[in-house]
């Protein structure tokens, strides 16, 4: 397993989970992909009011819940890049969409305007049409075209920093 990690960041509605998305169907083929989302205002609702986990979890506990198929956990505390890397264990690439703070390589996804207060997090932005190009001029990162999907997966696979054990 190659344990590459890459991260995304931009505004919302910017196009972070489409391309990700685009990216983890085209790659699932060949590679195990692990995917970290960040719910900076903690509106994600993951299970149904009323369900045995969701009342597992009002309780206080920390819970999982374990099928045939997958396994679904429910934490009372954020959890760190090196517990989560552990806990998905083996996967060839790891994107994260958000938590501009990890350090990872990452690419600023922006579409309308590029937005400056990402700029010091970035190595490289991808951009469609709707961005000037006068806005391009002078970043200090590579420019990606947000609507070639092989062009980032190179930039990935060339750039992603291994991680985990």
């Amino acid at each position: 397993m190659k344990q590459l990690a890459i991260a995304f960041t931009g505004p919302s509605n910017s196009g972070k989970t489409t391309i990700i998305e685009k990216i983890s169907k085209k790659l699932s083929k060949d590679y195990k992909i692990a995917i970290i989302k960040h719910d900076p205002k903690d509106k994600a609702v993951f299970d149904k009011e009323g369900k045995d986990s969701d009342r597992f979890f009002k309780s206080g506990a920390d819970v999982a819940v374990v099928s045939e198929t997958r396994t679904t956990m429910f934490k009372h505390q954020k959890s760190g890049l090196n517990e989560l890397v552990e806990m998905f264990g083996e996967f060839d690439l790891l994107m994260v969409e958000g938590l501009k703070t990890w350090e990872l390589p990452r690419i600023g996804i922006f579409r309308g305007k590029i937005e400056p207060g990402y700029l010091p997090y970035l190595q490289a932005v991808a951009v469609d049409e709707s961005v000037p190009k006068e806005q391009l001029k002078g970043l200090n990162a590579e420019i990606l075209n947000l609507n070639d999907t092989d062009e980032i997966i190179q930039y990935i696979w060339k750039n992603a920093v291994k991680i985990g054990v």
